[in-house]
């Protein structure tokens, strides 16, 4: 029997906020228990107040993944014990959400574009963390009360691919908007998987299997597609999927169970007394709404109306704010569209990956990136001079116009000199002359090497081709 997977994603999302949730304690303090009030630490009488900024950044993404915006919402207590949670309960928000019936598309228009539904996201305060040191166990409370934003997907995705393209594209719109850093390592991004499996062609879903403890998107993907397997065996021995939560074991790459689960967990949720119902305003989402930044889909329509990118170019750059300002910056000082998305894709990109950083950590400034792609245009320096150059702008210490303009750096043109050079190689070289005249276009690299050799690599390439063709044609 073949099975189809049924996955939804429950998303966890620390919002950039500079104070808590619901208190001024500041978020990202760095020793342990150094950012707490009584409220944090669940002290009796403290009263909580609503932090309007996470209330601005829940409506900025609500409106950025084409979400209704719940004019009213309402916080409410989910009680359940846990070492790190010193109140006993969670303020989050439960039947009555900041955010409902959103979507994110995924896919391209090529290959084909889908909607994965988002049911709803809601504001919450996280928890303190538990560390535990050999027989100890110690807490940390300053996470506690952080701002979360909760995104609940409609179980629309259908393959491990889906899921990770949905977190890719979700992260890829949070961090355009500002409105987290979504650093996995950083616990600013968790996720938890929820996958069940049903006959191929059914509608009835089977078994939801929770999976937790998912600390990369790799990782959701490797025990999608490991869980897949595992269920799929079971049902096909005639066997019953147990509901129930797993955890990923990242060392044996294989889920294994944490708890069972029959029902729904019973959190006993009931309205934050401490709290008013949340009302916003027409004026306040209409403000929020005029201050978005251009979205990635806008964005990406714009490079290739306007700029005539194709749409593999358009997507790398949208990818990231970070990238497309880069590009915007470095066409802005006057670089063809064309070559500097060429150059941030393979040169500057490439070497980031290869160092583990991001693009806000570029030494070289988009003014230095325009400068070279305008030496190459013009023929002052060609593309293997320009990648010397680019390697010692990239080291620090010069621009690449100090560079070429300290160094004397230039393409040599003059084509009474390459025309001389040319007429050497072709008596050096009687064969590859007499190969190319004879149709074989490839033999004239054996001219043009030599000729690079004796202008050590300062010849211009593209009248250096024609003045070969010219003398061996004549």
């Amino acid at each position: 029997m073949k099975f189809e997977p049924v996955i939804g994603l429950e998303i966890h999302l620390q919002l950039s906020t500079k104070s808590k949730m619901f208190c001024a304690c500041p978020c990202g303090a760095a020793a342990p228990n150094t950012a707490l009030c009584p409220l944090c630490a669940g002290h009796p009488g403290a009263l909580p107040a609503i932090n309007a900024q996470a209330v601005a950044l829940a409506v900025r993404a609500g409106l950025g993944f084409n979400a209704r915006v719940n004019k009213k919402s309402v916080f409410a207590r989910k009680n359940y014990f846990y070492p790190d949670l010193p109140k006993g309960y969670q303020i989050s928000q439960d039947d009555e959400p900041i955010i409902s019936e959103g979507f994110i598309e995924i896919g391209s228009a090529g290959a084909g574009v889908k909607k994965i539904g988002i049911t709803r996201a809601h504001l919450e305060e996280d928890a303190g963390k538990s560390l535990h040191a050999g027989a100890a166990s110690l807490v940390d409370l300053n996470r506690s009360g952080v701002p979360l934003l909760e995104i609940v997907s409609e179980p629309d995705m259908r393959s491990p691919q889906e899921a990770y393209d949905y977190l890719t594209a979700l992260k890829s719109l949070m961090r355009w908007l500002d409105i987290s850093g979504c650093d996995m390592e950083k616990g600013e991004l968790r996720v938890d998987v929820n996958l069940s499996l049903m006959p191929a062609g059914s509608v009835q879903f089977g078994t939801r299997v929770e999976i937790k403890n998912l600390n990369s998107f790799k990782a959701v993907k490797d025990a999608l597609n490991y869980e897949i397997v595992r269920q799929a065996g079971v049902l096909e021995a005639g066997g019953v999927v147990a509901q129930q939560t797993m955890l990923w074991d990242e060392d044996t790459a294989q889920t294994r169970p944490m708890r069972g689960k029959e029902t729904a967990q019973e959190y006993r949720y009931f309205p934050e007394p401490d709290l008013p119902p949340l009302v916003l305003e027409d004026a306040f989402i209409e403000a929020v709404r005029r201050a978005l930044p251009l979205l990635p889909a806008q964005k990406k329509s714009i490079y290739m109306g306007e700029l005539g990118l194709s749409a593999y170019d358009a997507t790398l750059l949208t990818a990231d704010k970070d990238t497309a300002e880069y590009f915007d910056a470095v066409v802005k000082e006057g670089a063809a569209p064309k070559a500097a998305v060429n150059w941030i894709g393979t040169d500057i990109l490439g070497r980031l990956n290869a160092e583990g950083k991001e693009i806000g950590a570029c030494p070289l400034k988009p003014a230095d990136l325009a400068a070279l792609l305008k030496y190459i245009e013009s023929g002052r320096i060609s593309g293997k001079m320009a990648r010397e150059i680019f390697a010692k702008a990239w080291a620090g210490g010069l621009s690449v116009r100090e560079i070429v303009e300290s160094s004397g750096e230039s393409q040599i043109s003059d084509a009474a000199q390459l025309e001389a050079w040319a007429c050497e190689a072709v008596a050096e070289n009687p064969k590859a002359a007499a190969d190319f005249k004879n149709g074989n276009a490839k033999a004239a690299g054996a001219l043009v090497g030599s000729v690079m050799k004796k202008s050590k690599g300062k010849a211009n390439p593209a009248l250096l081709g024609k003045i070969i063709e010219k003398i061996i044609m004549q």
